[in-house]
Order: structure tokens, then sequence, then C-alpha cells
């Protein structure tokens, strides 16, 4: 599929601070940061929660632990994306039981994603609550899910792909939003 990048809807600096409010939304409502852990899906949403884990330490002295979600095997559409997914581990340092978890994704659509993190965390145990960060919540659900704690609101078309660039996959901090050749007017 060719794609071609139709606008920049975040750069660098709105990033950053999305990140930083993000930040200081999820020490606000859980009145601190005792037995918060984060939870990163993986790709993207791994190095967001490594960035929200350093906002807040800087605002609140304290290193929330970080976990890592895999959700390829809980994916509802697993037979469809390859005929051998690659699978990658799942990571906790913590228990999850009894602790409330920040879960954080770069972009939530059609909530598919989420319910699969879900699933997968459940796994490991019950925890008090999950709580959902999401850098952009462009629409589109299929499942009823929300985000606790959202950067960007970004209306979007279904034949728009958003994409969140990070510096540690792509070289460059950005929300752009891409459209295939056929889909240009």
């Amino acid at each position: 599929m060719n794609l071609r990048r139709k606008a920049v809807i975040a750069d660098a600096e709105e990033v950053r601070r999305a990140i930083l409010r993000i930040a200081h939304e999820i020490v606000e409502r859980n009145k601190g940061v005792d037995d918060l852990a984060l939870v990163g899906v993986r790709r993207r949403g791994v190095p967001l929660a490594v960035r929200i884990q350093e906002a807040i330490r800087s605002i609140e002295g304290v290193e929330v632990p970080i976990g890592i979600v895999d959700i390829t095997l809980y994916r509802d559409d697993l037979r469809t994306i390859s005929p051998q997914p690659l699978v990658h581990a799942t990571e906790f340092s913590f228990g999850v039981e009894d602790r409330t978890l920040i879960l954080v994704d770069d972009v939530l659509f059609t909530g598919r994603t989420v319910r699969a993190a879900i699933e997968a965390i459940m796994d490991y145990g019950r925890p008090r609550s999950i709580q959902l960060a999401v850098l952009v919540d462009r629409g589109h659900r299929e499942l009823p899910i929300r985000a606790d704690y959202v950067g960007k609101n970004s209306p979007t078309s279904r034949k728009e792909i958003v994409r969140v660039l990070v510096r540690e996959e792509d070289g460059e901090d950005a929300v752009v939003i891409e459209e295939t050749e056929e889909g240009k007017q």
C-alpha cells in the first residue's frame, strides 16, 4: 500500500506537552502514585509509557514501574494478519494484583487493541483497576471503550491512517495523518 503524508497534526513539542499533561492528570486523578504501574502496549505504547514514567518522576520524585504487554495472541484478527505472527514477551517486573494499571497506547481507534491488552493483562492477575492513556483518540469505536487520558482528539475518516511517530522507533516525534494514493481527492 502506497501511503502519503496528508497532514502533521502534532509536532514534537505538542507530543511532549501532551505527555506531560497526561502525567499530571494521572497523578491528580489517582491522588499520587501509590500502587500505580504503567503498561505499554508493545511497540509505540512502550516508549510513550517510558516518557510518562519520566514525567511522573519529575512531578512526584518517584519511579512508577513499567510493564510491557504484547497483544499478538489476543488479537481477534490473528488469522488474517499472518500465518506465523511474530510474538514478543509480555513483561511485568511487578505483580498486577490489586494495582492500578495505566495502559498506554499510541492511537485509540476501534478499541480492539485495548480489549486484547486487557485480556492479556488479566492472564497475569486481577488489577484493582485499569485506566487507559492514549496519545491520540481518532474515533470510530467498535467496542464500548474510552480513554481516561487523551493527548489529542483527532476525528478522522476511516480512509485515513493516524500514525504516531516516536524517535525511539522512527527517528522523530510527530503525529501524522496518512492516506493511500488512491484515497487522495
